[in-house]
């Protein structure tokens, strides 16, 4: 695991900015597409737009890229708490990126058949590979969630399905997520977390014993990748450094 600190939420952003575009331009050197699971929330908002921006808009061969998503509240795509809604405003549209490359978590059929599908689309570009994806970007939540793996529910415990969907009482929702056995099976992770209301649980999360189903964000542990932590000075500010 390798931990980088910035001294501001802008800072990280535009530091992963630069780290993103540097693993993209050497990843396609050895191969023809790059594939980039993304995150939603805001965390990664003010990244997105700055990957849309010059310099780096202009040093990543878009076309090159395919996307994929994280998880996915099971909203209308018009809705704005849909992940890929999001992605589309603030990325997508801007950097060119071909329509046949983005992979979006469908919300216009049922969850649990949006998961299958997915999961066939996964294992169509996956299967017999050494890796799944290229990158996979991923948040925490304050109470230690990534993806859509909440503390205390069973998709914690997930062992062989790469997408599941699930219904979400706490926030009255289906949520569609990958699973933590096809992320740990990435070539690259990178967590962003930012805030002094993160610091007490990332200490947990990377210094505590282990305990997913208190922290589930420990589950993220590649199997024969890199685990990078983008975290500012708020964040950091209960770890031993």
């Amino acid at each position: 695991m390798e931990l980088h600190i910035a001294n501001s939420p802008q800072q990280l952003s535009e530091n992963l900015a630069a780290f993103i575009t540097q693993h993209i331009q050497e990843t396609l050197q050895k191969q023809e597409i790059y594939t980039f699971a993304l995150s939603g929330g805001n965390t990664p908002k003010a990244l997105y737009a700055l990957l849309a921006k010059e310099p780096y808009i202009n040093m990543i061969e878009w076309r090159r890229v395919h996307f994929f998503w994280g998880d996915e509240r099971a909203v209308p795509f018009e809705d704005a708490r849909n992940n890929a809604r999001m992605a589309y405003d603030v990325l997508l549209d801007k950097v060119g990126a071909l329509p046949e490359n983005i992979h979006v978590m469908r919300t216009d059929i049922e969850p649990e058949a949006s998961a299958k599908a997915y999961e066939k689309t996964l294992h169509e570009y996956f299967d017999g590979k050494e890796n799944t994806f290229d990158l996979v970007l991923l948040g925490m939540g304050d109470d230690g969630h990534t993806l859509s793996l909440f503390p205390g529910l069973p998709i914690v415990h997930e062992k062989k399905a790469w997408v599941k969907a699930f219904w979400l009482e706490a926030q009255d929702m289906y949520r569609i997520t990958l699973t933590a056995p096809v992320t740990n099976l990435a070539a690259c992770v990178v967590f962003m977390a930012t805030g002094e209301g993160k610091a007490l649980t990332l200490k947990s999360v990377i210094d505590g014993d282990p305990d997913p189903d208190k922290y589930p964000s420990q589950l993220i542990r590649p199997e024969n990748g890199q685990l990078h932590w983008f975290v500012d000075e708020a964040a950091a500010g209960a770890l031993q450094i």
